[in-house]
């Protein structure tokens, strides 16, 4: 009973451990798929700026706004930095990699652990099992010892009882004969 007893309680605090495990693991996958979204985004954003045509890159047409508003002068077009957006797309990709390896490794110990959480639980059940089964063969087996002794210690009161009259009796005829 009282390793039954310890096998519960330790099913009960590997229970509670693998729950944190898991509620931890939902949070850094979310922060993970969170960061790898958006630097997916930002690496979007800026190889679509980085692509585009200089005379769409963030200028607008004066035919569109011009019946509206009076537009000041165009500013000198600015051309893009190609050698600056491709290192910081280089950095971003780094991190989008980071962030990809990051998420793959926890969803594997996450499946590990889990795993390895259902191969000890049915190990404690049938453990479990086992113990019960013991418990209940062995209180069988006390209650038929204890049935066993009842009734010899019944026979050796009988044979007792027979053995003194058988006593009895030869020392009457022991007294005769002689």
């Amino acid at each position: 009973q009282n390793e039954l007893a310890a096998l519960a309680k330790q099913q009960a605090k590997l229970d509670t451990i693998r729950q944190e495990e898991h509620a931890d693991f939902v949070t850094a996958k979310a922060d993970l798929e969170l960061g790898l979204s958006g630097v997916r985004k930002a690496l979007q954003v800026l190889r679509e700026y980085y692509a585009s045509d200089s005379d769409a890159a963030l200028v607008q047409g004066e035919a569109k706004f011009g019946a509206l508003m009076q537009q000041p002068a165009l500013p000198e077009k600015h051309s893009q930095a190609a050698g600056a957006g491709s290192s910081i797309i280089g950095i971003l990709e780094v991190c989008e990699s980071d962030f990809a390896t990051n998420l793959a490794k926890e969803e594997q110990e996450e499946a590990d652990a889990q795993d390895e959480y259902e191969k000890i639980t049915q190990e404690n059940k049938i453990e479990k099992t086992n113990m019960e089964q013991d418990v209940k063969y062995k209180t069988q087996e006390s209650k038929s010892l204890d049935k066993a002794v009842a009734e010899l210690t019944s026979d050796r009161e009988t044979t007792n009882t027979e053995l003194s009259a058988v006593n009895e009796y030869y020392a009457k005829i022991k007294d005769r004969c002689i």
